[in-house]
């Protein structure tokens, strides 16, 4: 097993704070917590749970796929995945909105 790496095995850490798609997905996150809070109704409405769970889940996964990187690409492109699909449910929640409320992009 040469990795060319002076007997370092595992992959180089990222600094997932740094990745631009993580701080994309952090400024989704708050801006989705502040939108649910303005635009939709409080209580009575599970679109908001899924909304802020989604975005939230995005973000973390982007979090936990870069750390557990470092020991498995497999799992990292796993949990990218997973924060992919959740940014596109949160994107369908908006454009929900968007059409039920006859508004447009």
């Amino acid at each position: 097993m040469d990795y060319n790496t002076k007997g370092t095995v595992l992959k180089k850490a990222v600094v997932w704070k740094e990745l631009y798609f993580y701080r994309k997905s952090d400024a989704i996150y708050q801006l989705t917590v502040e939108f649910c809070h303005r635009f939709l109704p409080p209580y009575g409405d599970r679109t908001v749970d899924q909304m802020v769970q989604a975005a939230r889940s995005g973000k973390q996964n982007i979090v936990e796929g870069s750390e557990d990187g470092q020991t498995s690409s497999e799992m990292e492109i796993k949990l990218l995945n997973v924060a992919r699909g959740s940014l596109q449910e949160l994107r369908s929640d908006y454009q929900d909105y968007l059409d039920t409320h006859h508004l447009p992009i």
